[in-house]
This record gives structure tokens, sequence and C-alpha cells, in this order.
């Protein structure tokens, strides 16, 4: 019946023709460590966490499949900047962080789209362990006991190492070994608010001689990832005492610019001797500032490196101490005056037999050392009953000095000078001079005719302008009038001495109101004078698109669209198309719409190449360019297919060249492709024509066996799609030999005595995972009667797998080990006829009366899930070791998978060891065993796959 079935369903094939369609697929995604991971284990909801040792090297590669070829980005979660990795990795297969710091642990993403269906993500957590040198520090206190007139002296030591895993800790006294309760005069605990493991307190009660000793602290994660224990000692002496130090300098220290300075920091105190250190408040010291010792030296200091700077001692013992001293760096900056009319008449001018006041500000550093000196006409002018001096209360309105006049003569005028200068001198004086005439009159703001509001282009140079009149003439403030926003430089106000706002490369957002306000300084205390300019910036038409590749096949007509999205001003006056420069269609814009169209009727050579249409307001043209042309897309290379087939030929390999072509229909057909193909490393292309006979579907999977390729080399191939009016775009991709991971299977054993476990993996859709042990390491107690008491040869010290059926696992969970990857090699270019026969063997320990039962299947590449076994056992097999044997056909690439499943209780542990694969049939399977022998059906079914492998190699 099955041989009727098969016959019935090739004759369909051959009746419907065969057609491989329908392979664009949406990305799947999965990430896998290549570099050298400590650990990585699945924890709860299916999270990966992969465990790394700071400075090694972190390789993250994402398997994806899908086709067209997924693009693949790499991000991370809750990275800060310093995390960012290499650039040239993010859009790899393969994310490489050379020497992982511990801040670049954290989530990392893979990201796979092709277009179809919504983009692929995995993820996996990456945890940097690490392990710094332990500091211990050391705690004093000093309590009066009642009644009686002596002090007790205890001290903690206190050991601290950052870490991840959690660190443990431990104490030695010389050789002792210190443990809770092993000396009274001791106690071991951990302080209730510690976030870092097992952070140990070492306290010793009211100090005993022999307290008196090396103290040694060893900070371990149990050689997780490799780490070694770091450890520490601190010697506890009588005369162990905390730092004490002394600044040798003034506070504060009072420079004038450019002069050396150097502050001196000694020790005082302190046991075992302190180590200095210098800070400052500017977050680091000077760049050219020198340290020698306790002495820092800041040459040709500036008033930037102005600050705090403190001296700091520590030797673990107590609170490091620290002294701190202020540099001020004199300076005298920007001097500014204003001028208040009769503030009691509310007068804006200045009038005789009224009161004029002048004000004059100046920065200084520091406040206190500011003075000031006023001269009329050059001469020294002293305070009076009608020329009053004050200098206001530096509180309030540091360095300010007054001038009022009080009954304003015609006498009075003339030129006043305020002269500021810092006591001690050392610093040039600033001197501002103030004119008090007839012509003092107050500021006026006004804006030129023509000058608002003010039309200018994108791109140009501007120059907002308001006249400003007045003696002395104020400075003018210009911020934005019609909105809270930000000048062109940045600032909410910009300054301008002679009225003019002046604008570089303007742009479309700097359109709007700019509000001129005269500002009190450099001219008149009065009511601020103020005008708005009206600027409006121009700019050519914005459009879409901006650039489009249009292909179409000879013959057929195209359309292209031009449209604008915006533009100032908005009355668009006309178009232009353009075929490279010559001129196809002009005419006026139609104010109705938004879009102009151009249409070629039927394409032909002459037709091809690059139309420009231009969209043109008063301020210039946008412009849309469209690339026309009839050649064929790039193909694109089917990525999911298998590596290079190994042909077990000592000097060359095959490769199947899988392919699709991107919108076949959109041009004229396909009919033939030229492959070009070279080495690597060298120049000359070999190339050949691949005819199409037939029109090729969207989705089709074409296929061309490449041959004779030599091992090891990998070479670049080239595919270029041809139709009858020429070549198209090409694809490149690079076709690497990749050997087997066991060529020669005749030679693969293994007894799983490396951690490796010769690259067997463990099953992630299982319950549970087989575990790799000794029989010298097992632990039984809890499994006793159970387990093979050595490895197949008999060593204690040997490894094997075995599946531990303690709790948490109950009856019916299945644990699976998968072998890796073996090729077969086909003996004919249009696949297997024959499948050649291994002989897969295995040694196992079943011996427990709970022992459940030990599959061994066949899984071969492209299948989701494996056939029945072809080996089973179950039961109780006694206290030894047995062999079992299965011959297997497979006719792709294949893995073994060996299948625990746990029985009624916890006496059921189930091992396996020696594991071999040998090609021919099995000669001589062990007796006691039952290995499931293939059905006659499954002999028809594998005859019926092979006819349509080859008839669908045929239809290439």
């Amino acid at each position: 019946m099955d041989l009727i079935i098969c016959v019935l369903g090739l004759l369909a094939l051959i009746v419907e023709g065969i057609r491989c369609q329908g392979v664009y697929a949406p990305p799947t995604v999965r990430i896998i460590h290549s570099g050298h991971a400590c650990n990585v284990e699945e924890e709860r909801h299916t999270e990966r966490v992969y465990t790394i040792r700071e400075g090694e090297t972190l390789e993250l590669t994402c398997l994806v499949t899908g086709h067209p070829r997924p693009q693949i980005r790499w991000t991370k979660t809750a990275g800060s900047v310093s995390d960012r990795f290499q650039d040239s990795s993010v859009f790899n297969e393969t994310l490489h962080i050379a020497k992982i710091l511990r801040t670049q642990g954290g989530r990392y993403y893979c990201k796979a789209e092709n277009g179809l269906g919504s983009p692929a993500i995995k993820s996996i957590r990456v945890d940097v362990y690490y392990l710094d040198d332990p500091v211990v520090t050391v705690h004093q206190s000093i309590g009066e006991a009642k009644e009686q007139f002596y002090y007790e002296r205890t001290v903690f030591l206190r050991c601290v190492a950052n870490s991840n895993p959690p660190v443990r800790y431990s104490w030695h006294r010389g050789r002792e070994v210190l443990t809770q309760g092993s000396d009274k005069g001791v106690e071991i605990y951990e302080p209730f608010f510690t976030q870092q493991g097992e952070t140990k307190i070492l306290k010793l009660k009211n100090l005993r001689p022999q307290d008196y000793a090396n103290y040694s602290c060893i900070a371990s994660v149990r050689n997780v990832c490799g780490i070694p224990d770091r450890s520490v000692i601190f010697r506890l002496t009588n005369k162990t005492a905390s730092p004490s130090i002394k600044l040798l300098v003034e506070d504060p220290i009072v420079v004038n610019p450019g002069q050396t300075v150097s502050l001196v920091c000694i020790t005082t105190g302190g046991e075992p001797p302190p180590t200095l250190t210098w800070v400052s408040s500017n977050d680091s010291l000077p760049q050219r500032s020198v340290v020698k010792g306790g002495t820092l030296t800041l040459p040709a200091i500036s008033s930037d490196e102005a600050g705090v700077y403190s001296c700091v001692a520590s030797n673990n013992v107590g609170n490091p101490a620290k002294k701190s001293t202020t540099i001020v760096v004199r300076a005298l900056k920007k001097g500014r005056f204003w001028i208040t009319p009769d503030p009691y008449h509310n007068d804006d001018n200045i009038q005789i037999g009224r009161e004029v006041k002048i004000s004059c500000q100046v920065e200084a550093t520091p406040p206190e050392e500011l003075t000031f000196s006023w001269l009329k006409n050059g001469r020294a002018l002293r305070s009076s009953e009608r020329m009053v001096i004050t200098q206001t209360d530096p509180d309030i309105s540091p360095g300010t000095t007054n001038l009022d006049i009080i009954d304003l003569k015609f006498t009075d005028f003339g030129t006043y000078t305020c002269v500021a200068a810092l006591k001690g001198g050392g610093i040039p004086e600033i001197s501002i001079d103030v004119n008090i005439s007839s012509t003092t009159v107050p500021p006026n703001l006004t804006v030129p005719r023509g000058k608002s509001p003010l039309v200018a282009r994108e791109g140009d140079t501007v120059e907002l302008e308001c006249l400003v009149s007045g003696k002395p003439k104020p400075i003018i403030l210009w911020s934005r009038a019609d909105k809270e926003a930000p000048m062109p430089d940045g600032s909410m106000q910009m300054e301008s001495y002679d009225g003019v706002l002046r604008i570089v490369n303007v742009s479309r957002e700097m359109t709007g109101s700019y509000r001129c306000q005269t500002s009190q300084y450099n001219g008149f205390n009065v009511k601020p004078r103020e005008a708005v300019v009206e600027l409006i910036v121009q700019y050519p038409p914005t459009v879409e698109p901006v650039y489009m590749e249009m292909r179409q096949g000879l013959g057929r007509p195209v359309v292209m669209t031009c449209r604008v999205l915006r533009a100032h001003p908005s009355r668009v006056l006309r178009f232009e198309w353009l075929l490279s420069n010559r001129l196809l269609h002009a005419g006026a814009f139609d104010a109705q719409r938004d879009e102009t169209e151009y249409t070629i009727r039927s394409l032909n050579r002459d037709g091809w190449g690059e139309y420009t249409c231009n969209v043109i307001n008063e301020a210039g043209a946008g412009k849309c360019t469209f690339q026309v042309t009839g050649k064929a897309y790039p193909p694109e290379f089917y990525y999911d297919t298998y590596s290079p087939l190994w042909q077990n030929r000592p000097r060359v390999y095959g490769f199947k060249l899988q392919w699709t072509q991107m919108n076949p229909n959109a041009v004229d057909r396909i009919v033939a492709y030229r492959l070009g193909i070279r080495q690597m490393g060298l120049q000359r292309w070999w190339e050949q024509e691949i005819p199409v006979d037939v029109a090729i579907n969207k989705g089709e999977l074409m296929t061309h066996n490449l041959t004779e390729l030599i091992k090891p080399e990998s070479y670049e191939v080239r595919l270029t799609p041809i139709t009858r009016f020429g070549e198209g775009d090409s694809t490149i991709r690079i076709v690497t030999y990749s050997a087997p991971i066991n060529p020669h299977l005749r030679e693969f054993h293994c007894s799983f005595e490396e951690e490796p476990i010769c690259m067997f993996t463990q099953d992630k859709n299982d319950d549970f995972d087989w575990t790799r042990h000794s029989a010298a390491t097992r632990d039984t107690k809890y499994t006793p009667n159970t387990g093979p008491s050595a490895d197949r040869s008999g060593s204690k010290q040997g490894f094997y797998m075995y599946i531990e059926t303690s709790r948490p696992r109950k009856e019916g969970d299945q644990a699976r080990l998968v072998s890796p990857f073996f090729n077969v090699a086909p003996k004919n270019p249009y696949g297997i006829t024959n499948p050649p026969a291994y002989c897969f063997g295995f040694f196992y320990h079943m011996y427990g009366k709970h022992i459940g039962t030990l599959n061994a299947f066949l899984k071969q590449k492209g299948q989701t899930t494996s056939e029945g076994p072809a080996w089973s056992l179950s039961g109780n097999q006694g206290e030894r070791w047995k062999q079992a044997k299965v011959s297997i056909h497979p006719t792709a690439s294949f893995q073994v998978v060996l299948e625990g499943i746990r029985g009624p209780g916890i006496e059921g542990d189930i091992a396996i060891d020696d594991v071999t694969l040998e090609e021919g049939e099995c000669r001589d399977p062990p007796p006691n065993l039952s290995a499931t022998a293939p059905s006659t059906s499954s002999h028809i079914w594998l005859l019926c796959i092979t006819m349509v492998m080859t008839l669908l190699e045929g239809q290439r």
C-alpha cells in the first residue's frame, strides 16, 4: 500500500511540474557565544545568562535565518556612553568586545529584519565577573569603664573587596585561622547594612598582647570563572594610630595670575605611615600641576585654576585626615556704568539744578580688595556735600560705587572717570570715562525704514538693525519677541554695541520677531526703550522624493511624480523636467495641485538615465531625481544554505549556490546569469554563463553546484542577471570552507574527559540536562544503590555523563544530549541515492530499581523533529557497563541524540560513556540489546524521497 501511495505522489509531482517557490521567509534569530565563556545557563523565563571574566574578550554570534538575508543590528540596554561597544561590530553577526569591563555587563539584543513580517529579536544577559584586591580598614573605640580608672580599647578590622559574584572572606592571625567562637577575645560578624556579599568585620575586644599580630584577610569567589583568591595583610601594633597632617600654608592664599604656587602638606602622626594625595574642588588637578611627596606645585597659575585644594592622608586606620586651603587668583574684569537722572522729579533728562547719579560697577576677585577712586577732568575728586561718593555694601551689590551730584551746575559738566584697583597692586587698574554735558540725552530706539520686515533667503547672512540715539549710547540687548526661543548663538539674549544683530547662514527656523532693547549699562538708568524687527526667511520648495530608482521593462510606461511638501513663499511659480541636462517639459505650477507628473509612454534604451524635476519659487528650486533604467535587480543569495559539502576527498569540496531573484517581473525576462568566481587573495576571475530557459517567478529558488573548490580556500562569488538588453546589478558573497567537526568518522570517539565534551550540547527544549561527573567527585548521599562507581574503563577519576533523578525531577522528565553535526558526502550532483551506513556505539550504565528509559535517535539536518528511536532500552540492567551498537543510514548532515527519561523514583540514574561513530554497518552488535530495525515501509519511503530529490534536481 505504501508503495502505491508513493508512486501516485510521484505522478502528481510530474504532472504539476516541479517549482521551488515561496522561499521568502521572515527572519528568525538565536544568539550563541563564540568566545570563552565561564558559564552559559538558562534562568527562569528562558533568560540566557552568559558569564565572562573582566578583561576577557566577549564574542556573541547572532545566527539568523530568513530570505532575503536579514540585516543585523546589536544594541544594549541601560548602557551609558562609556558602555558603547565598537561601532564596527554593531552591524555584524558577531559582536566583539575586547577586554570587557565590569560596566559593560547588561542585556545585549540582536535584531534581525528583512522587510518580511516583524523583526526578530533575541537577547542575552552578560554577567561580568571580577574580584578586586581587598582593603582592610581599622577603627578603634575607647570607652571608660564604670568605677574603674582604666580604658578599654576595642578594635574593629573590616575587610571589603569589590566583586561579582558576592565575595566570601576568611580571617587569619599569623598562621591561625580565626572563626567565630575559636577565641573568646574575637568576634566575627556581618553588618546588617552591607550590600557586598558576606562582608566580614573582625572585632578584637579589650586588646591583649597576643592581639598585636599580622592579620590577613582572604577574599574569594570560590574560583568562579577561574578567578583566584586575593589577600591583604595588616600589621596591628600598640602604636597603630589614625593619620594626622598639617598644612604649611595660609588659608586662603591670594596670588596674582602667572605666579607659581606651592602647597606643602606634612604628616604629624599615624601608624602605619599614611599616604598623602591632593584633590581639587574642580574635579581634577590642573594638567600642569606637579605632585612630589606632600608638595603640590601649580606653575604660572591662572584664574581657571582657582579653587579649594585638599591634602588627604590615609593609612586605613580610622578616617582619612583632610586639610584644605583656598587659592584665590586676583583679577579685575569687565567694568560698566549708568547715569540716573533726578529720581525725585521723575525726569528722563539731565537738568541744571537737579540731581544726577553716576554708577560704576566692576567685577573683582577677591571682592573685598576692590577700591574705587573718582576723577573729574583728570583730577582727583573727593567726597563733599554736593559731590557725594559712596561704595555700596559688598554683600548686597559687590563692586559698585556711586557719585551723586546734587544741585547740578553748569560748572559740573565734564568727564568723570571711575578708577577700580585691587589693594596691593600687581593687577592693572580699570578706568571708565563718563561724560556729563548739556548734550547728554536719554536713549531712543527706532528701526530704519525698509529694515522691517527684513526678507532673506535661507543660507544668507542678514543684519537686523536698530538705530540707537542718545549720549552716551547704551548697550543693545537682542532677544526673540514672538516666542521663548534661544537666539542663533544658543543664548536667550545677545549684546550689541552698535545696534546691529548679524546672523550668518540664516535658516528657516529663524523666521520671526526680534526685540532690540536698551540696557541700563553704558547709558541712562531709565525705563528701557525697545523696538521690534520682523525677519522673514525664504527657502526653496521642499519636495519628495529626493531620489528614487525606477526599473521597468522596455516598451512599458513609466510615471514619475514630484510632490511639493512646503515652501516660502508658498506660491510655486513653475516646474522643469530634464533628462540629464536636456529640457523635456516646463510650465507654470497649478496652484490647485501640490505635484507635477511626467510620463514615459513606452520605455526604450534612449529613455534610460537620470530624470530631474526642478520645482521653483522666488527663493530657488527644489529637486526630485529619478534614476530610470531597465537593468535587472540584483539576485539575493539564499543564506540558509547548508555549509560547504564535505566530499571525503583529500583536496576539494563542493558548494550548492542558491538564490532568488529580486522583483523578476519588474524588468525584461532574465535569460541568463553570469557567474564569476575567484579565490580569495587572487586577482583572476573565472566566468561562465548559467542559461535560464523559462521565466523566473518571484520567490523561486534557483541552484547551481560549484565543484572542485580547493580545500581549505575561500572564494568570492559574483552573480549578475542578464536580460536581452544587457547586464543587471551584481551580488557578491563569500563561500568559506568549514571543515566538519569530525571529518574522519572512523576516528570519532568521545569519553567526556574534557570540559567541552566533544562539542555535544544540551537540548534547550528538554526538561533537564545531562551532568558530567566522575565517581571520585559525585555525591551519592541522596541516591544510594544507583549510578556507576567508576567510568567505563574502571577509573574512579575518569568522567562520564549521567542524569541525576533526585528532586526536583519527576517521572517522565527528559534530558537530551545532542552530538555535533556530521556531514555526509553526496555520491553524485543530484543528491544521495545510496545512503551510506555508519555504526553508532556507546556504553551505558543502567543500575537502580527506578531506572527509566534510554533512547538513541538519528536527527537529520532540516528535520524539526526526530523519528522514532533507532535504539531503546528500559529498566534495571545491573551494576555494570554494557555496550550498545546500532547502524544508521543518514541522507543528509546529521546528529545523534541520546535521551534519558526519569523513572518512577530517585534510584534511576542512567550514565553513558565512550561514544563512537564508525563508517560502515555494525558488524557485531551486542546480542543482549533490542536495537530497533527499520521496517520495510521506511525503506520504501526512503526510496520515494530519493526519487523526489532526483526529480527536483533534474528540473533545474
